[in-house]
């Protein structure tokens, strides 16, 4: 690949362009102030104690017992030795956050453009389009940051793709390599999942074609090379790959051994997620239009009229202050669709879904059909529970669908689409060849499809009652005037928003009109529709996210502050849980401070989650007991919180007298709701046929206590003048942690349903837990592996271009 001074030149400004508009965009970040994300502030929670242990000691634990009672740190920010792939990730985020999600959206795309032989400046075009796209900077303002992430290097492996097929086989298998070792850093499998989809319908019109035009031996070549790049770019993150795989097994994405449920019924056997579970966000059908037009579904749940809202008039036409009308017209719930919650309308801008019509009719070629296919099969599935025949299909037969919910969320595909096949129409446009006549009848065809388009959504709203599925609840807070007045709004925004999207549409298609015409030229006609397709989306994008969502910087880093309940709690300086019922299992501010059976994670322990499903939400006490909750957050008759100690609380470790034998899950769990959890303890024996001792002579003198406390260690100091089973606090987890007696390795059981158990000799002994992954020492060397060879063939690519470069010239 050739790339001369101009060339470098002019795409250095590109990247500057870049720099400068994410900037803009999130022009607080200069002020030092960041974005408050709320699922972020949830992973601080998570992830508090494996911080505060690396800042005091350098080291990776592993492991963190302040959330779900215990689990691995592997999706809460661990970092494993030779991870070169996320030192290059650093690299090229070298923004203030989020700023630099916004320019990753900005050079993926940019990359994808260029490897498709696009010009420059359009390529610079499609760019800001797909970046400003209204669903890519609302995930930013919630926190969902693995997946901006991921969906910011989407685009590079796709032109990684584009390459190969295009017969430029070494770039394109370093290309893909690289990005795809980024996509799969980042951490968000659902994403690159969906984008798989999307390579699955691009080889499938690649296969069309071959076929077609005789070009297998191409075409397997081609698969053959990127097999080969995705299988390096998946050892180079082995160690993260393996790591999530081994948790995720154990996690509620695995299989339940569990096939009854609490009530009883039989459980549908499964080994995903549930149905109802995986469809909850679905898109709606008609809501779906709000791709071209942004509030047809009122947008989100809160939104800000300000003044100019109905309920705004109202309010002050009934007396209220201005200042008191105000606080309720700046978060009305517009939104009236089908998903329970709503942060915004996944709008691409109302020129996008132009420029792609035009695509449609300008493109020609394999091109044209998995960019549409691609789009049609994104939108479809978004429907989830609305389009059942193929949603049912997908979860029980495709492989992997059922690990993942929101499939409202695959409409990341179609919003990589729309953009990439209305620039791709814009080329065809831009090139000297083609008859005028015929760009000019796409042109129109283009202008009265979206036109009627638009049309069609004014017309369809005298179908529509704007009532949505929690306009009960919110009668009974407003009362009925009030909520007729937000249906109202409701009604104002629909149209005007479809009124906006027609002039930005008339607005693109005078331009072209005028390009085609020869009345412009390429340079204005870029800066035309970049000025166009900026105002469109930003200034739908701002309404969701923009400087009323920045706060200073020491709020973002410490999100929780510490209340006199949490500081009187912390004055009992012992290791023990706390359990807040109003958190429950949904919420990680509990473990910013103590050590907590709930959390925030969307793959929570299997163990845990059935404790709770089975016997913490029907209050069984002994539960709470073996999982050492000392406290529980309590409110008094006048609502204010305080922590209610439990002398019950069997703490970190006790020796039992009896071992109940099971023989299932299902009798495992069922045991615990009659059993005295300080003498007995459940074994399944099935597991542990050794284990064949039921009792223990327990000495009132026995002890056993904890004298060394740490994530990744655990040191216990017993005393018991009879052999005995010790009962541990803590979760099992059957990868990683070794437990030693005296130095000397020793096997523990999993009792109790998710805790540790251990036969302890007569006498005084040492006991130590160490958490010791085999998966971070084998997946780190493979990754180093894979690094050393991807970087020899960048440097031998480098080589080889440079010598063929001087060749070409001699």
């Amino acid at each position: 690949m050739k790339l001369s001074p101009k060339a470098f030149i002019v795409h250095l400004c590109v990247l500057g362009l870049f720099i400068l508009t994410a900037l803009v965009y999130f022009y607080p970040v200069l002020q030092g102030k960041a974005i408050f994300q709320s699922d972020i502030a949830q992973y601080k929670g998570m992830a508090k104690e494996r911080n505060d242990y690396k800042e005091l000691t350098g080291e990776e634990s592993y492991w963190t017992n302040s959330a779900f009672g215990g689990m691995p740190t592997y999706q809460l920010g661990a970092n494993y030795p030779h991870d070169y792939v996320k030192k290059l990730d650093r690299l090229i985020r070298f923004l203030p956050r989020p700023a630099d999600y916004l320019f990753l959206y900005f050079i993926g795309f940019y990359i994808l453009l260029l490897c498709l032989k696009v010009d420059f400046r359009l390529a610079a075009l499609g760019a800001l389009a797909f970046g400003f796209s209204t669903y890519l900077i609302i995930i930013l303002g919630v926190g969902h940051n693995a997946k901006a992430h991921a969906l910011g290097y989407i685009p590079m492996v796709l032109g990684g793709i584009v390459l190969v097929f295009r017969k430029k086989y070494l770039w394109g298998f370093i290309l893909t390599a690289l990005a795809m070792a980024l996509e799969i850093s980042a951490n968000h499998y659902q994403m690159t999942y969906y984008f798989m989809l999307l390579v699955l319908v691009l080889g499938l019109v690649q296969l069309i074609y071959a076929i077609k035009d005789k070009t297998l031996k191409h075409l397997f070549l081609s698969v053959g090379i990127l097999i080969l790049a995705v299988a390096l770019s998946i050892a180079a993150n082995a160690t993260g790959l393996m790591a999530t795989k081994e948790y995720a097994d154990w996690s509620t994405r695995g299989k339940s051994e569990l096939t009854v449920n609490p009530d009883g019924t039989p459980m549908q056997a499964s080994n995903g997620l549930d149905k109802e579970y995986i469809t909850q966000y679905s898109y709606g059908i008609a809501e779906s239009l709000d791709l071209f037009v942004p509030r047809m579904f009122g947008g989100s749940g809160n939104e800000d009229l300000g003044t100019d809202s109905k309920v705004f008039e109202y309010l002050v036409g009934q007396g209220l202050p201005p200042s008191k009308a105000l606080e309720l017209s700046s978060g009305l719930p517009l939104y009236w669709g089908d998903q329970p919650i709503v942060a915004g309308p996944a709008y691409v801008g109302a020129i996008v879904v132009f420029l792609f019509f035009l695509g449609l009719f300008l493109t020609k070629g394999k091109r044209k059909w998995w960019l549409l296919t691609g789009a049609i099969l994104a939108l479809v599935l978004s429907w989830g529970k609305n389009f059942p025949a193929l949603t049912n299909f997908m979860i029980d037969y495709f492989p992997l669908y059922n690990k993942f919910r929101a499939v409202s969320s695959i409409q990341v595909v179609l919003e990589l689409c729309l953009p990439v096949l209305g620039i791709l129409g814009l080329w065809e446009l831009f090139k000297k060849s083609g008859d005028d006549k015929e760009k000019l009848k796409a042109l129109k065809l283009s202008f009265f499809i979206t036109l009627g388009l638009g049309v069609f959504i004014f017309l369809l709203k005298g179908f529509f009652d704007f009532e949505g599925l929690r306009d009960e609840m919110y009668r009974g807070y407003f009362g009925d005037d009030v909520m007729t007045m937000i249906q109202r709004d409701r009604e104002a925004v629909y149209t005007s928003d479809t009124i906006r999207s027609l002039i930005y549409v008339t607005l693109a298609a005078v331009v072209l009109w005028l390009f085609i015409k020869e009345k412009i030229g390429k340079n204005f006609l870029v800066l035309a529709l970049g000025v166009l397709i900026v105002f469109d989306l930003v200034g739908v994008a701002l309404r969701y996210v923009n400087e009323g969502d920045f706060v200073r910087q020491r709020q973002v880093n410490t999100p929780f502050q510490a209340s006199e309940l949490d500081q009187m709690i912390q004055q009992d300086d012992s290791i023990y849980r706390v359990f807040d019922p109003q958190e429950g299992l949904n919420g990680a501010r509990t473990s910013y401070f103590h050590k907590s059976i709930g959390g925030y994670h969307a793959a929570k322990p299997r163990a845990l989650q059935d404790l709770f499903e089975y016997h913490l939400y029907q209050n069984n006490l002994q539960v709470l007991n073996m999982l050492n909750v000392k406290y529980i957050i309590q409110q008094d008759e006048e609502g204010n919180s305080f922590p209610a100690l439990n002398d019950n609380a069997n703490g970190n470790a006790w020796f039992v007298e009896r071992l109940l034998s099971v023989s299932s899950a299902n009798e495992e769990i069922a045991a615990l709701k009659d059993f005295d959890s300080k003498l007995e303890a459940v074994v399944n024996t099935t597991a542990y046929p050794r284990l064949t001792k039921n009792r223990y002579e327990l000495d009132s003198l026995a002890s056993i206590r904890l004298e060394d406390y740490r994530p990744n260690y655990l040191k216990y100091q017993t005393n018991n003048g009879n052999e005995g089973f010790a009962v541990f606090s803590e979760m099992y987890y059957p990868s990683g942690w070794n437990a030693f007696i005296d130095g000397k390795p020793e096997p523990h059981y999993k009792v109790d349903y998710a805790l540790r158990g251990m036969k302890v000799p007569a006498g005084t002994h040492e006991i130590e837990f160490k958490f010791e992954p085999k998966v971070v020492e084998t997946g780190s060397q493979i990754s180093l592996a894979a690094c050393i060879l991807l970087g020899l063939i960048i440097v031998g690519g480098v080589g080889y271009s440079f010598v063929s470069n001087k060749s070409e010239e001699s």
